[in-house]
């Protein structure tokens, strides 16, 4: 017995001198020796490499912040939009829903030229809207209640007359002013609002666009096509109205007629926008 506890000593002596590792039990010794997991160079280099390479571990790399988490931050503020009046200067393709208004072009508006084939089909809107048979009866009852061409007789026979002849020169003057002429003088027969000033200003401006238009490469220019085309449609009314004996006096008297009316729809197209805002609230 002593000599077994002696080896015993000995054995334990030089285990712990070595550090050589020691059976887990010792036959005869019902003792239970438990030792430490020792860590092997692998493990180490293996630990070194994850520490290096943060791409190697396991751990998933943080989520990008959304548009949404960026808005949130104090140092990223949403963005500033601009937002423009719409509403100052623009035309409506009617004035209180029955007045064609085809040819307005809205305030600070820029429009490439038209075709002839625009052209001609602008001239058409205006002859032929609904508003254009109204507006030729009221020209035929003031021309009938005038006794312009008395040889029209009286009546309702008399007023479709006057009225025949009224919706003639009104068709007329539209093909020759916004169409025919434009085209073979390469003018835009557009009116172009100003959209602000004042009245005087404006008035001024839109009576001025009776002589004065844009060319189809928008510079200033005279306006052939308001001037000879107006006179040009009053001098082809000789064909169908009866002999005159006052013939001239009568041309010169329609040419102004039309031009007069043509300066008056320029104001009331200038102002127009003003008014639909003001009264209507936008509502034509």
């Amino acid at each position: 017995m002593k000599r077994s506890r002696l080896l015993l000593c000995i054995a334990l002596s030089l285990g712990a001198f070595t550090g050589s590792r020691l059976p887990a039990q010792i036959p005869g010794f019902p003792i239970e020796i438990t030792q430490e997991p020792q860590t092997s160079p692998d493990d180490i280099q293996q630990t070194l490499t994850a520490a290096q390479d943060p791409s190697s571990s396991n751990t998933a790399p943080d989520p990008k912040p959304t548009p949404k988490d960026k808005a949130a931050l104090p140092d990223s503020p949403p963005p500033k939009i601009q937002q423009l009046n719409t509403d100052e200067g623009q035309q409506t393709k009617r004035i209180l829903w029955i007045i064609p208004n085809y040819r307005s072009v809205s305030a600070n508006t820029e429009l490439p030229p038209q075709s002839f084939k625009e052209k001609l089909w602008l001239a058409t809107q205006d002859s032929f809207d609904y508003s254009g048979f109204i507006w030729s009866g009221m020209i035929a009852g003031i021309s009938m209640a005038g006794r312009s061409d008395p040889s029209f007789g009286h009546g309702m026979g008399g007023y479709g007359i006057y009225y025949a002849h009224s919706l003639a020169d009104n068709t007329i003057e539209n093909y020759f002013v916004e169409a025919l002429v434009p085209a073979a003088t390469k003018e835009d027969p557009r009116y172009y609002t100003l959209g602000h000033g004042g009245v005087f200003k404006r008035t001024g401006y839109a009576m001025s666009r009776l002589l004065v238009t844009r060319t189809d490469s928008g510079h200033n220019t005279f306006n052939i096509s308001e001037v000879v085309g107006a006179g040009a449609a009053a001098g082809l009314s000789n064909a169908y109205y009866p002999d005159r004996s006052n013939m001239f006096v009568k041309t010169y008297q329609l040419w102004g007629s039309q031009m007069l009316q043509d300066g008056l729809s320029n104001i009331l197209k200038e102002f127009w926008p003003d008014v639909n805002r003001a009264f209507f609230h936008n509502k034509y």
